[in-house]
């Protein structure tokens, strides 16, 4: 089980932190990721850590987003700097057993996700 919190509300130029807590499998064994889906858009990869710490961005959050993970915590999470609106969407986290991959189909275990909104 994935649970994810942290999201709100935040203006433009804001940061949020988001976590996500796991049970029920083994967490430093896992690749994880963060995903997010805009209304009407398909959900796209924002992030990814693998168990050896070695990290993946989209280009867009690149410099403004840091992904981390605390295995000890059975933790992920999202650190989200100098936020823009299109950055609102609901924010899923997501855990596979191989490599990191920015494709959504390849993930195994999904969380519920949490609202991102950023205001202009």
């Amino acid at each position: 089980q994935l649970v994810e919190s942290g999201g709100g509300l935040v203006q433009a130029g804001g940061s949020l932190r988001l976590s996500c807590v796991a049970s029920g499998l083994t967490f430093g064994a896992y690749t994880m990721g963060w995903f997010r889906q805009a209304p009407g858009r398909e959900r796209e990869f924002v992030a990814s850590i693998d168990r050896g710490g070695s990290r993946k961005y989209v280009d867009s959050v690149k410099g403004r987003f840091t992904i981390s993970r605390v295995n000890a915590d059975y933790t992920l999470y999202l650190q989200m700097n100098s936020l823009k609106p299109e950055d609102t969407a609901v924010y899923y986290c997501a855990a596979r057993l191989e490599s990191i991959t920015t494709s959504p189909l390849a993930y195994d275990y999904w969380g519920q996700g949490t609202q991102v909104t950023v205001s202009s």
